[in-house]
């Protein structure tokens, strides 16, 4: 299965209020960058033909949980500008108020790092970024996971 091109509306500009998404905290970036990693895997499931809303759930669920996000983060890091690196080492090295409930702290905080970095991509209205490096880290998850199967 393949990333889709999805495109959206345009944004307001002052989508974040005054504060603009260079000011927000990274767990508010993380808290958006998650509902948007649900979005885009969800979309993948509606499309896969599978029709059962449990099937499209479990596909979703694979990719949207800490550990996941952590290997799907390792293989985008190579590809980040600096900017983005800086924004994804924020939100990696914020203290979260709750603590990983099935996931080690390691691959948590890169999950963190992952949707912080999305979250601020979805916010600069950068839909392109943001869906490349969704598809380099799907498809090399994807690629190791076949290599270890």
């Amino acid at each position: 299965m393949s990333v889709p091109a999805l495109k959206r509306a345009d944004l307001p500009a002052d989508l974040t209020g005054s504060a603009g998404p260079d000011v927000l905290s990274p767990l508010d970036l993380a808290f958006v960058g998650d509902a948007v990693c649900t979005l885009v895997f969800r979309t993948m499931a509606a499309g896969s033909g599978a029709r059962h809303v449990e099937k499209m759930h479990q596909f979703a669920a694979r990719y949207v949980n800490a550990g996941t996000q952590s290997a799907m983060m390792r293989f985008i890091q190579p590809h980040l500008t600096e900017e983005e690196h800086h924004i994804y080492k924020r939100g990696r090295n914020s203290k979260p108020v709750t603590r990983a409930k099935h996931q080690n702290v390691t691959d948590y905080r890169r999950a963190t790092g992952y949707e912080a970095l999305l979250g601020y991509l979805y916010l600069v209205n950068d839909w392109d970024r943001l869906m490349e490096l969704i598809r380099i880290g799907y498809e090399g998850y994807e690629r190791e996971e076949r290599q270890t199967s």
